[in-house]
């Protein structure tokens, strides 16, 4: 079964094994960038990468799945989600249209391929 359409495995390559069992290999992640529409949101009490891509990511389906979109999007990316998000620091939140046209386009998906 291949992956979603908003999954984060979906630029993943695929290989096969010795059984033709196909296997996924590690995805390559999208980066920051600096853009005119990215947000920039300061942590508050609470805030934690699901519940923000829950809030910013609204009109997507499932948007709260999306947290590893704003973990890999960080200047300096968040490689362990678990770890609780500090007060007061500033996180940049790819718009819609960066999520859309860029981390999920057809073009990037099918370099991975």
């Amino acid at each position: 079964m291949p992956p979603r359409r908003f999954s984060r495995h979906l630029h993943s390559i695929g290989i096969f094994d010795a059984n033709e069992r196909k296997l996924l290999t590690d995805r390559t992640p999208f980066r920051y960038i600096s853009i005119s529409d990215n947000r920039q949101h300061l942590v508050g009490d609470g805030d934690t990468l699901f519940n923000l891509a829950g809030r910013f990511f609204k009109p997507i389906p499932r948007p709260a799945g999306l947290w590893w979109v704003i973990a890999d999007f960080q200047p300096t990316p968040v490689h362990d989600p678990t770890i609780k998000l500090e007060a007061g620091r500033v996180i940049v939140i790819p718009s819609i249209r960066t999520l859309l046209e860029e981390i999920f386009s057809e073009e990037r998906r099918q370099l991975a391929v």
